[in-house]
């Protein structure tokens, strides 16, 4: 099971799951549910208090170090009060397909708008995998909005890359793609709505490729500007244009972060 629990590659269908149930949570909490509050989370659950209580550390865990990743710490009352996330966790994976509809294989529910996560206790995903990479949409299209137009792998690599667990399994995926020269352009990639795909492997790259691009961005370059490159697309720039402006001394367009994302994990620069 452990060797499950970290690989990359099963994780696959869990992602499009979530993909095709996002925004359909319709939880009424009744009587049943009790609640543990913390300062940007409120957690429901039905039985199980050590799960809930580990499910609320962890995500105020997650917060911090995402937060501080995107540049959002410094915000006062960021997901407070009224504001918070909810979380539900229901007793069993049975019980949570029952109430939820969700797809038979789907380990958890979505919904941005109302900002809610919905799973099952003993779900080995949804600490490690599930609940980092939801935080990390919800945290990074507070900060961008939803408005602008912002390509898919950009919002899903911050999302990949807070789940570590899945790092190491990615950037294998990687270099073994720029060493058979097999990988999506990143031009290619910021066409690509990779939602629907019901292409597996085609997926799988997709993540990965989105993961280790925002990998390299924020290792080789920092945080900080990583996080100045992510205002400039909130305020309305085109990616080229974002590049240029934050990079503009190594990155001037998306032709020139594929060269060094492909250098930088070792296959050679494109000629």
């Amino acid at each position: 099971m452990q060797q499950n629990r970290y690989c990359f590659k099963c994780c696959i269908k869990a992602i499009i799951a979530v993909f095709l149930i996002c925004g359909i949570i319709g939880i009424a909490v009744g009587d049943d549910w009790q609640v543990l509050k913390g300062e940007h989370f409120l957690v429901y659950y039905l039985g199980g208090r050590d799960f809930a209580k580990e499910a609320l550390r962890e995500a105020e865990r997650y917060y911090d170090k995402i937060a501080s990743d995107l540049g959002y710490s410094r915000y006062d009352k960021f997901w407070q009060w009224e504001d918070r996330v909810k979380i539900y966790i229901y007793r069993t994976q049975e019980e949570f397909h029952r109430s939820t509809g969700a797809i038979e294989w789907a380990t958890g529910m979505v919904n941005y708008d109302k900002k809610e996560i919905a799973s099952y206790r003993r779900n080995e995903r949804f600490l490690d995998s599930l609940l980092p990479h939801e935080l990390a949409h919800l945290i990074f299209r507070d900060f961008v909005g939803f408005e602008g137009d912002i390509p898919l792998w950009i919002d899903e690599g911050v999302a990949q890359w807070e789940e570590k667990f899945k790092r190491e399994g990615a950037i294998g995926i990687v270099k073994g793609l720029i060493k058979e020269g097999n990988f999506i352009s990143i031009a290619e990639l910021t066409r690509m709505d990779i939602r629907q795909n019901r292409d597996a492997t085609l997926v799988r790259n997709f993540y990965a490729q989105a993961a280790t691009i925002i990998g390299y961005l924020i290792e080789r370059y920092g945080g900080s500007k990583f996080t100045l490159f992510c205002r400039q697309l909130r305020d309305g720039k085109s990616v080229d244009k974002a590049l240029s402006f934050v990079y503009a001394n190594s990155i001037r367009n998306v032709d020139e972060l594929e060269r060094k994302w492909i250098k930088y994990y070792g296959g050679g620069e494109i000629k």
